[in-house]
């Protein structure tokens, strides 16, 4: 963001550059409204250069004017098992891509991508793979889901590939994804949880409680223990009672807890969401997409892990019994239901789809928000908050829709 007037609200006059940027010359976005994150500055532009925002618009930039459009942050998914017809689990590399860049054009520049339940030596070399990624840049790194988990609480995972969280398996899966692990979800009331959660905090990967059978103090010995995520709040967990409260009423009140929410309107009802904003603040809440192959491509038949899933009118669920199998989500469409449908404000929208995802990365440095010396990720959206362009590090996903 600029540092000149322009940026109190006055953007200085664009100059017409009918001609595309040359290579390495300086972009500057005008007439936007631009979220940043002590303030949304209207009429306001936004300087790129090279791969990064800028502190101020040379005289050779290249203008584009956005009057109308918001410019926010680059999506960041925590918790994301593919897209564009590609899983996170089963693809090829090529397959991984293709899931990657397909989120990517839905705005999403930073994600983990997440596991589902297998077997110890088919995740280890899951593990192989995804962390050449990670490694490369294209991913923030790997999120295993299973196979720690409560059978009680399996939602879409093979029952007959659970196992408890003996912390040797967890350590095996660290191990074999080179340090590219981020984070693990576990049911941490299964023998050995507590302890694995203490060495996933050792190990700076993130401890998440989901798929939990816990109650109210099991879950509160997890967090003490060193947990700092709910996994898809209120989906796979006890729901809240007034006599047992259970895992949801103990992740909302601690301020320890970042909840992730799948914003669709199919996994929750608006009123849950509303809850956990009261309650937790735009701060503590990370939007999730928890997406299968089929977020962006499509209703059909596909896989989720050794589980068949039925997509019809967009909402996945498994074949056999019926039970919601991730979703179909993009972060843009969880962006415009947040501010259209939920009545939330864009800039606790933003928070939760880009800064505090990001902060609890440990990349708020470099993404989350549009300040000066971030990467330059951000996402273009029209007065109706439809997608009009995506940028990554300085390049156009999707080029700007001004027509």
């Amino acid at each position: 963001m600029t540092d000149t007037p322009g940026a109190r609200g006055t953007a200085r006059s664009a100059p017409a550059h009918p001609h595309p940027p040359t290579a390495g010359q300086p972009t500057v976005l005008t007439g936007a409204t631009v979220v940043l994150p002590t303030e949304t500055v209207h009429n306001g532009q936004l300087v790129i250069d090279g791969t990064r925002i800028g502190h101020t618009a040379p005289e050779n930039a290249h203008f584009i004017d956005v009057t109308g459009h918001y410019v926010v942050p680059g999506f960041v998914d925590l918790h994301n098992h593919g897209g564009g017809g590609a899983s996170f689990t089963s693809g090829s590399v090529d397959d991984v891509l293709k899931g990657i860049h397909s989120h990517r054009e839905h705005g999403t520049t930073t994600l983990l991508a997440s596991t589902v339940t297998g077997d110890m030596d088919f995740l280890t070399r899951r593990a192989g793979l995804l962390s050449e990624l990670a490694e490369q840049g294209e991913i923030a790194g790997i999120h295993f889901e299973g196979p720690f988990i409560s059978p009680c609480r399996k939602g879409a995972h093979a029952e007959e590939l659970l196992r408890d969280p003996h912390p040797a398996d967890v350590r095996e899966l660290l191990d074999a994804a080179r340090g590219q692990a981020k984070m693990l979800t576990l049911a941490t009331e299964l023998p050995g949880g507590l302890d694995s959660v203490r060495l996933l905090a050792e190990r700076g990967v993130i401890a998440a409680i989901g798929h939990t059978d816990a109650t109210y103090e099991q879950t509160l010995s997890a967090i003490d223990a060193g947990a700092t995520v709910a996994t898809h709040l209120f989906n796979a967990m006890p729901p809240l009672g007034h006599r047992s409260p259970g895992p949801i009423a103990a992740l909302l009140e601690d301020d320890r807890i970042t909840v992730e929410l799948v914003n669709d309107g199919t996994h929750l009802h608006p009123a849950a969401l509303q809850l956990a904003f009261h309650h937790a603040g735009a701060d503590r809440v990370a939007f999730i997409t928890d997406a299968m192959d089929a977020a962006g491509f499509g209703d059909g038949r596909y896989w989720l892990g050794t589980l068949e899933v039925e997509v019809a009118d967009g909402v996945a669920r498994l074949a056999s019994d019926g039970t919601i199998a991730g979703s179909t989500l993009t972060l843009d469409r969880a962006f415009k239901r947040a501010v259209t449908v939920d009545g939330l404000s864009v800039e606790d929208t933003v928070r939760a789809l880009s800064a505090t995802p990001a902060r609890l990365l440990g990349m708020s440095d470099r993404i989350g928000s549009l300040e000066p010396g971030r990467d330059a990720d951000l996402v273009l959206l029209d007065a109706d908050f439809d997608l009009k362009g995506v940028m990554r590090r300085g390049e156009w996903v999707v080029g700007p829709q001004l027509g």
